[in-house]
Protein backbone atom coordinates (compact mmCIF):
# COMPACT_ATOMS: atom_id res chain seq x y z
CA UNK A 1 0.00 0.00 0.00
CA UNK A 2 0.95 3.73 -0.37
CA UNK A 3 -0.07 6.48 1.55
CA UNK A 4 0.01 9.79 0.13
CA UNK A 5 0.07 12.75 2.12
CA UNK A 6 -1.47 16.08 1.53
CA UNK A 7 0.74 18.88 0.35
CA UNK A 8 -0.21 20.70 3.87
CA UNK A 9 0.87 17.46 6.12
CA UNK A 10 3.11 18.67 8.96
CA UNK A 11 6.06 16.65 10.02
CA UNK A 12 4.40 15.35 13.04
CA UNK A 13 1.04 14.30 10.58
CA UNK A 14 4.02 12.02 8.90
CA UNK A 15 5.50 11.00 11.95
CA UNK A 16 2.65 9.88 13.22
CA UNK A 17 1.80 8.27 10.20
CA UNK A 18 5.12 6.12 10.29
CA UNK A 19 4.65 5.11 13.42
CA UNK A 20 0.95 3.65 12.95
CA UNK A 21 2.57 1.90 10.08
CA UNK A 22 4.99 0.09 12.16
CA UNK A 23 2.39 -0.62 14.76
CA UNK A 24 0.18 -2.44 12.10
CA UNK A 25 3.77 -4.82 11.55
CA UNK A 26 4.74 -3.04 8.44
CA UNK A 27 7.98 -1.72 7.45
CA UNK A 28 7.77 2.07 6.15
CA UNK A 29 9.80 3.27 2.97
CA UNK A 30 9.48 7.12 2.70
CA UNK A 31 9.53 8.45 -1.59
CA UNK A 32 9.96 11.97 -1.91
CA UNK A 33 8.26 13.40 -4.96
CA UNK A 34 8.22 16.52 -6.66
CA UNK A 35 5.16 17.36 -5.20
CA UNK A 36 3.70 14.91 -2.65
CA UNK A 37 5.42 13.02 0.44
CA UNK A 38 4.52 9.32 -0.13
CA UNK A 39 5.04 6.57 2.07
CA UNK A 40 5.18 2.66 0.79
CA UNK A 41 3.93 0.39 3.53
CA UNK A 42 5.45 -3.31 2.84
CA UNK A 43 4.88 -6.26 4.56
CA UNK A 44 2.21 -9.02 4.27
CA UNK A 45 -0.11 -8.72 1.92
CA UNK A 46 -2.66 -10.52 3.93
CA UNK A 47 -3.45 -8.70 6.18
CA UNK A 48 -3.20 -5.22 3.96
CA UNK A 49 -6.85 -3.69 4.32
CA UNK A 50 -5.80 -3.08 7.61
CA UNK A 51 -3.33 -0.72 6.80
CA UNK A 52 -6.76 1.83 4.97
CA UNK A 53 -7.80 2.59 8.35
CA UNK A 54 -4.63 4.68 8.22
CA UNK A 55 -6.65 7.16 5.08
CA UNK A 56 -8.64 8.68 8.83
CA UNK A 57 -5.44 10.43 10.01
CA UNK A 58 -4.43 13.65 10.41
CA UNK A 59 -2.67 14.89 6.84
CA UNK A 60 -3.08 11.92 4.78
CA UNK A 61 -4.65 12.53 1.34
CA UNK A 62 -5.45 8.84 0.47
CA UNK A 63 -4.28 5.09 0.76
CA UNK A 64 -4.03 3.01 -2.49
CA UNK A 65 -3.03 -0.61 -3.06
CA UNK A 66 -0.11 -1.47 -5.42
CA UNK A 67 -1.01 -3.69 -7.70
CA UNK A 68 2.06 -4.86 -8.97
CA UNK A 69 4.29 -7.54 -7.39
CA UNK A 70 7.16 -5.14 -7.19
CA UNK A 71 6.40 -2.20 -4.86
CA UNK A 72 9.12 -0.12 -4.33
CA UNK A 73 10.05 0.12 -7.62
CA UNK A 74 6.59 0.67 -9.48
CA UNK A 75 5.80 3.77 -10.82
CA UNK A 76 2.25 3.66 -8.81
CA UNK A 77 4.28 4.39 -5.67
CA UNK A 78 6.78 6.92 -7.36
CA UNK A 79 5.22 8.76 -11.15
CA UNK A 80 8.32 10.74 -11.81
CA UNK A 81 11.94 9.63 -12.76
CA UNK A 82 14.34 8.82 -10.45
CA UNK A 83 17.47 10.65 -10.59
CA UNK A 84 20.58 8.87 -8.69
CA UNK A 85 23.18 11.09 -7.57
CA UNK A 86 26.63 9.35 -8.17
CA UNK A 87 29.07 12.08 -7.14
CA UNK A 88 29.12 15.95 -6.91
CA UNK A 89 29.13 16.25 -10.78
CA UNK A 90 27.56 12.91 -12.02
CA UNK A 91 23.70 11.60 -11.78
CA UNK A 92 22.05 9.36 -13.75
CA UNK A 93 18.57 9.61 -14.74
CA UNK A 94 18.10 12.93 -15.77
CA UNK A 95 18.89 14.76 -19.55
CA UNK A 96 22.58 14.46 -19.12
CA UNK A 97 23.23 10.36 -20.56
CA UNK A 98 25.81 8.78 -18.46
CA UNK A 99 28.89 6.79 -20.41
CA UNK A 100 30.38 4.31 -17.87
CA UNK A 101 33.58 3.05 -19.66
CA UNK A 102 36.43 0.77 -18.91
CA UNK A 103 38.04 -2.65 -19.41
CA UNK A 104 36.42 -6.03 -18.17
CA UNK A 105 39.18 -6.47 -15.88
CA UNK A 106 41.75 -4.55 -13.95
CA UNK A 107 45.09 -5.49 -15.03
CA UNK A 108 47.72 -3.13 -14.29
CA UNK A 109 48.27 0.44 -13.01
CA UNK A 110 49.38 1.43 -16.30
CA UNK A 111 46.17 -0.27 -17.89
CA UNK A 112 43.46 1.29 -15.69
CA UNK A 113 44.85 4.73 -15.63
CA UNK A 114 45.77 5.19 -19.43
CA UNK A 115 42.34 3.76 -20.54
CA UNK A 116 40.61 6.42 -17.25
CA UNK A 117 42.25 9.44 -19.23
CA UNK A 118 41.38 7.77 -22.64
CA UNK A 119 37.74 7.50 -21.86
CA UNK A 120 37.09 10.85 -19.68
CA UNK A 121 38.96 12.68 -23.05
CA UNK A 122 36.13 11.02 -25.13
CA UNK A 123 33.45 12.08 -22.72
CA UNK A 124 32.28 8.95 -20.24
CA UNK A 125 31.72 10.35 -16.83
CA UNK A 126 32.35 6.96 -14.99
CA UNK A 127 35.25 4.50 -14.98
CA UNK A 128 34.22 0.49 -14.58
CA UNK A 129 36.60 -2.23 -14.49
CA UNK A 130 36.37 -5.93 -12.93
CA UNK A 131 38.28 -6.45 -9.47
CA UNK A 132 36.54 -9.29 -8.62
CA UNK A 133 35.83 -11.21 -11.82
CA UNK A 134 32.94 -14.48 -11.27
CA UNK A 135 33.74 -16.65 -14.53
CA UNK A 136 32.29 -19.17 -15.71
CA UNK A 137 35.49 -21.81 -15.62
CA UNK A 138 37.66 -21.84 -12.42
CA UNK A 139 40.54 -21.66 -14.30
CA UNK A 140 40.15 -18.38 -15.57
CA UNK A 141 41.11 -15.19 -14.17
CA UNK A 142 39.68 -14.27 -11.19
CA UNK A 143 40.65 -10.46 -10.68
CA UNK A 144 42.88 -8.77 -8.96
CA UNK A 145 40.89 -8.19 -5.92
CA UNK A 146 41.65 -5.67 -3.27
CA UNK A 147 44.63 -5.02 -5.17
CA UNK A 148 42.62 -4.13 -8.25
CA UNK A 149 40.30 -2.12 -6.29
CA UNK A 150 43.51 -0.11 -4.99
CA UNK A 151 44.04 0.03 -8.62
CA UNK A 152 40.81 1.87 -9.38
CA UNK A 153 40.88 3.89 -6.55
CA UNK A 154 44.27 5.37 -8.31
CA UNK A 155 42.28 6.38 -11.39
CA UNK A 156 39.82 7.81 -9.60
CA UNK A 157 42.47 10.46 -8.27
CA UNK A 158 43.96 10.75 -11.38
CA UNK A 159 41.17 11.70 -13.33
CA UNK A 160 38.12 12.26 -11.17
CA UNK A 161 35.94 9.71 -12.47
CA UNK A 162 33.58 7.70 -10.17
CA UNK A 163 33.95 4.14 -10.07
CA UNK A 164 31.93 1.18 -11.22
CA UNK A 165 32.78 -1.95 -9.90
CA UNK A 166 31.28 -5.53 -9.30
CA UNK A 167 30.47 -7.41 -5.98
CA UNK A 168 30.24 -10.78 -5.97
CA UNK A 169 29.31 -11.68 -2.71
CA UNK A 170 28.38 -10.78 0.91
CA UNK A 171 31.32 -11.26 2.33
CA UNK A 172 33.00 -8.71 0.27
CA UNK A 173 30.96 -6.37 -0.12
CA UNK A 174 31.61 -4.11 2.56
CA UNK A 175 35.42 -4.12 1.30
CA UNK A 176 34.23 -2.94 -2.33
CA UNK A 177 31.95 -0.76 -1.22
CA UNK A 178 35.02 1.13 0.80
CA UNK A 179 36.18 1.73 -2.82
CA UNK A 180 33.60 1.75 -5.35
CA UNK A 181 31.10 4.81 -5.89
CA UNK A 182 28.85 2.22 -8.04
CA UNK A 183 28.39 -1.23 -6.53
CA UNK A 184 27.77 -3.20 -9.91
CA UNK A 185 25.75 -7.02 -9.44
CA UNK A 186 26.29 -8.40 -12.51
CA UNK A 187 24.01 -11.02 -14.36
CA UNK A 188 25.07 -14.19 -12.27
CA UNK A 189 24.09 -12.86 -9.36
CA UNK A 190 20.99 -11.16 -10.10
CA UNK A 191 19.05 -13.26 -8.47
CA UNK A 192 21.58 -13.81 -5.48
CA UNK A 193 19.11 -12.38 -3.47
CA UNK A 194 21.26 -12.58 0.38
CA UNK A 195 23.50 -10.11 -1.85
CA UNK A 196 20.96 -8.31 -2.91
CA UNK A 197 19.94 -8.24 0.67
CA UNK A 198 23.49 -6.97 1.45
CA UNK A 199 24.06 -4.34 -1.01
CA UNK A 200 20.54 -2.53 -0.08
CA UNK A 201 21.98 -2.38 3.56
CA UNK A 202 24.69 -0.21 1.90
CA UNK A 203 25.21 3.33 1.58
CA UNK A 204 25.88 3.13 -1.83
CA UNK A 205 23.72 3.15 -5.78
CA UNK A 206 23.52 -0.31 -7.30
CA UNK A 207 23.81 -0.95 -10.66
CA UNK A 208 21.98 -4.50 -11.18
CA UNK A 209 22.11 -6.40 -14.08
CA UNK A 210 19.30 -8.24 -15.85
CA UNK A 211 20.14 -12.02 -15.67
CA UNK A 212 20.84 -13.99 -18.97
CA UNK A 213 17.09 -15.72 -18.43
CA UNK A 214 15.74 -13.00 -16.45
CA UNK A 215 12.01 -11.92 -17.81
CA UNK A 216 11.44 -7.90 -16.83
CA UNK A 217 9.19 -8.46 -13.77
CA UNK A 218 11.82 -10.85 -11.87
CA UNK A 219 14.42 -7.92 -13.38
CA UNK A 220 11.99 -5.67 -11.16
CA UNK A 221 11.51 -8.18 -8.13
CA UNK A 222 15.43 -8.18 -7.66
CA UNK A 223 15.47 -4.31 -7.43
CA UNK A 224 12.67 -4.61 -5.25
CA UNK A 225 14.71 -6.89 -2.76
CA UNK A 226 17.74 -3.96 -2.70
CA UNK A 227 14.83 -1.06 -2.45
CA UNK A 228 12.83 -2.98 0.69
CA UNK A 229 16.49 -2.89 2.52
CA UNK A 230 16.24 0.85 2.58
CA UNK A 231 18.78 1.31 -0.44
CA UNK A 232 16.34 3.64 -3.43
CA UNK A 233 19.23 4.57 -4.92
CA UNK A 234 19.51 1.61 -8.05
CA UNK A 235 19.91 1.68 -12.07
CA UNK A 236 18.36 -1.29 -13.85
CA UNK A 237 21.22 -2.38 -16.63
CA UNK A 238 19.85 -4.41 -20.15
CA UNK A 239 23.12 -6.59 -21.03
CA UNK A 240 21.19 -9.28 -23.17
CA UNK A 241 19.45 -12.31 -22.61
CA UNK A 242 20.26 -16.03 -23.95
CA UNK A 243 18.15 -17.42 -26.73
CA UNK A 244 18.65 -19.59 -29.62
CA UNK A 245 20.31 -17.19 -31.41
CA UNK A 246 24.07 -17.98 -31.69
CA UNK A 247 25.46 -15.03 -33.84
CA UNK A 248 25.81 -12.48 -31.25
CA UNK A 249 27.27 -13.32 -27.79
CA UNK A 250 23.22 -12.63 -26.19
CA UNK A 251 20.52 -10.94 -27.70
CA UNK A 252 20.36 -7.14 -26.45
CA UNK A 253 16.25 -6.72 -25.65
CA UNK A 254 16.30 -3.41 -26.58
CA UNK A 255 12.03 -3.28 -26.47
CA UNK A 256 13.10 -3.79 -22.44
CA UNK A 257 14.08 -0.04 -22.37
CA UNK A 258 10.63 1.64 -23.22
CA UNK A 259 8.62 -1.25 -21.07
CA UNK A 260 10.94 -0.60 -17.92
CA UNK A 261 10.07 2.84 -18.67
CA UNK A 262 6.79 2.35 -18.22
CA UNK A 263 6.76 -0.16 -15.40
CA UNK A 264 9.27 1.85 -12.84
CA UNK A 265 11.10 4.98 -12.04
CA UNK A 266 14.35 3.77 -11.73
CA UNK A 267 17.22 4.48 -14.99
CA UNK A 268 17.72 2.43 -17.05
CA UNK A 269 21.07 1.82 -19.01
CA UNK A 270 22.28 -0.81 -21.70
CA UNK A 271 25.55 -2.69 -21.92
CA UNK A 272 25.76 -3.75 -25.79
CA UNK A 273 29.40 -4.86 -24.93
CA UNK A 274 28.08 -7.58 -23.62
CA UNK A 275 24.80 -7.88 -25.13
CA UNK A 276 26.61 -8.85 -28.66
CA UNK A 277 30.01 -9.82 -27.67
CA UNK A 278 31.54 -8.35 -30.68
CA UNK A 279 32.82 -4.57 -30.94
CA UNK A 280 31.94 -4.22 -34.65
CA UNK A 281 28.12 -4.49 -33.02
CA UNK A 282 29.11 -2.46 -29.50
CA UNK A 283 28.77 1.51 -31.37
CA UNK A 284 25.25 0.40 -33.41
CA UNK A 285 23.45 -1.28 -30.58
CA UNK A 286 24.76 1.92 -28.29
CA UNK A 287 23.30 4.09 -30.75
CA UNK A 288 20.08 2.06 -30.53
CA UNK A 289 19.94 1.79 -27.21
CA UNK A 290 20.02 5.78 -26.76
CA UNK A 291 17.29 5.84 -29.26
CA UNK A 292 15.01 3.82 -27.69
CA UNK A 293 15.01 5.96 -24.21
CA UNK A 294 18.08 4.80 -22.08
CA UNK A 295 19.66 6.91 -19.31
CA UNK A 296 23.35 5.65 -20.31
CA UNK A 297 25.60 2.95 -21.49
CA UNK A 298 28.29 0.60 -19.88
CA UNK A 299 31.16 0.13 -22.72
CA UNK A 300 34.04 -2.00 -22.24
CA UNK A 301 36.97 -0.01 -23.71
CA UNK A 302 40.67 -1.62 -23.38
CA UNK A 303 44.07 0.10 -24.67
CA UNK A 304 45.19 -3.86 -26.32
CA UNK A 305 41.79 -5.81 -26.61
CA UNK A 306 44.13 -8.67 -28.82
CA UNK A 307 45.83 -9.72 -24.76
CA UNK A 308 43.01 -8.93 -22.33
CA UNK A 309 42.76 -11.47 -19.69
CA UNK A 310 38.53 -11.25 -20.44
CA UNK A 311 36.43 -10.13 -22.90
CA UNK A 312 38.61 -9.13 -25.81
CA UNK A 313 36.58 -9.70 -28.57
CA UNK A 314 33.66 -6.98 -27.09
CA UNK A 315 36.25 -4.33 -25.99
CA UNK A 316 36.52 -0.98 -28.18
CA UNK A 317 40.04 0.12 -28.28
CA UNK A 318 40.57 3.86 -26.93
CA UNK A 319 40.31 5.38 -30.92
CA UNK A 320 36.92 3.33 -31.31
CA UNK A 321 35.72 4.39 -28.55
CA UNK A 322 36.36 8.09 -29.03
CA UNK A 323 35.05 7.49 -32.55
CA UNK A 324 31.75 5.91 -31.85
CA UNK A 325 31.55 9.08 -28.60
CA UNK A 326 31.35 11.66 -31.51
CA UNK A 327 28.43 9.84 -33.18
CA UNK A 328 26.68 9.30 -30.29
CA UNK A 329 26.72 13.30 -29.46
CA UNK A 330 24.43 13.26 -32.34
CA UNK A 331 22.06 10.58 -31.63
CA UNK A 332 21.75 12.05 -28.03
CA UNK A 333 21.14 15.57 -29.58
CA UNK A 334 18.46 14.06 -31.81
CA UNK A 335 16.29 12.46 -28.57
CA UNK A 336 16.89 15.68 -26.48
CA UNK A 337 19.53 14.51 -24.60
CA UNK A 338 23.15 15.35 -23.88
CA UNK A 339 26.63 13.64 -23.41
Amino acid sequence: MIIVMKTDATKHDREEVLKRIRELGYKPHVIHGTTRYVIGAIGDERGKLVLSSIESMHGVENVVPILKPYKLTSREVKKEQSIIKISDTVSIGGKKISVMAGPCAVESEEQIIATAKAVKDAGANILRGGAFKPRTSPYAFQGMKEEGLKILAKAREATGLPIVTEVVNPETADLVAGYADILQIGTRNAQNFELLKKVGQLNKPVLLKRGMSMTIQELLMSAEYILSEGNQAVILCERGIRTFETATRNTLDLSAIPVLKSKTHLPVIVDPSHGTGNYKYVAPMAFAAIAAGADGLMIEVHPDPENATSDGPQSLTPKNFAKMMEKLRLYAEVSDRVI
